[in-house]
């Protein structure tokens, strides 16, 4: 149905004439036959009243697919940071009575978990920001220590805090639910390397080598980790200059060599291999991951002016080669950028 039609309809179920609807919105009643006769479309400031008087939403307005509101949903998701109630709790009703259905169970299911996120991501700004400014009232107390845990990469020294078995466990079942999942086995590999439970790892690396034996980067980063994780440093070096001797032209390669190096804290060697894995990717868009490491390395290094360039790449490339311009992650990468700027200054 038209929009025209749409808004007969509507204003017909709200017992409004021509004239008494033009009146509240403060045109002629001329516009409303023009619109209900498809001559002419409303202007788009008038939608927002047009929803409040019909009492629907805009969308409402339109006769849009599922896939369409769907598609809606999920970019305003990209843009917005921390929904207000009323639009979380519309979209949160909306997608779960779309999960109910066989067509649209997956893209709703994610979308539900994408909206959880985006209220988790919002609300993490503001714990961060309470729980570091009651941190620095009196240091010496623990109350807030492990609301920052919660709300990123904060580590503890509490073994049974920091290790990943509910992690290990959940994808060991996924796996053994479906062994043709070579991401689950990604996943359960890089949670038992981290808490280095070696022999675990090495199992699941020759099922993964089984299932993906073209990504030749990634299985030989895991088996510098099993390595690493035995403190058998040698070996994962060698390891990796093996890599990097037989494809030392695969940005892939590069990057995952480059992650190596860092996470041996051997940072300028880092550097330069994230710098080759960038400027050797042929594909575009590209992915800003290797720029992204660089910033936390110069950020690590104490290199703000370097830390800055970055994030000037990060937001080009994000801009230039992804076309972005108010999604969340941009703004959250030029509002950093901007705070280095600001202790330049």
């Amino acid at each position: 149905m038209e929009l025209g039609n749409k808004i007969k309809q509507y204003r017909i179920k709200c017992n409004l004439t021509q004239e008494s609807l033009a009146d509240r919105l403060n045109i002629s009643p001329q516009s409303i036959s023009k619109w209900e006769n498809g001559i002419t479309m409303p202007d788009i400031t008038l939608l927002p009243e047009l929803s409040e008087i019909f009492g629907v939403t805009i969308d409402e307005l339109f006769d849009l697919s599922v896939d369409q509101k769907l598609n809606r949903i999920e970019s305003k998701l990209d843009i917005e940071d921390g929904l207000s109630n009323h639009d979380f709790k519309e979209i949160e009703a909306y997608l779960k009575e779309q999960a109910s259905t066989k067509e649209y169970k997956y893209k709703s299911t994610y979308l539900l978990s994408y909206l959880y996120t985006n209220r988790l991501m919002s609300d993490s700004k503001m714990i961060k920001k309470y729980a570091t400014q009651c941190i620095k009232l009196d240091p010496n107390k623990k109350d807030c220590q492990w609301m920052l845990g919660k709300t990123g990469n904060y580590d503890c020294w509490d073994w049974d805090m920091s290790n990943h078995t509910e992690a290990i466990n959940f994808y060991r079942d996924l796996y053994n639910s479906d062994k043709t999942s070579g991401l689950s086995l990604c996943f359960l590999i890089d949670n038992l390397i981290a808490d280095k439970r070696a022999d675990e790892a090495e199992n699941y690396i020759k099922e993964y080598e089984r299932l993906c034996p073209h990504n030749i980067a990634l299985i030989a980063a895991y088996k510098a980790g099993v390595a690493l994780a035995r403190y058998d440093e040698s070996l994962a070096d060698s390891i990796m200059n093996s890599l990097e001797a037989e494809h030392g032209d695969d940005p892939s390669c590069l990057f995952e060599i480059a992650q190596y190096y860092a996470k041996k804290a051997q940072y300028e060697k880092a550097i330069n291999y994230f710098e080759e894995s960038f400027e050797k990717e042929t594909k575009r868009p590209r992915y800003i991951d290797a720029l992204l490491s660089i910033a936390n390395i110069y950020d690590i290094m104490g290199n703000i002016k370097k830390e800055v360039e970055a994030y000037d790449r990060i937001i080009a490339c994000s801009k230039e080669e992804w076309g972005m311009s108010e999604e969340v992650e941009l703004k959250d990468d030029i509002r950093k950028r901007d705070e280095l700027l600001n202790k330049i200054k």
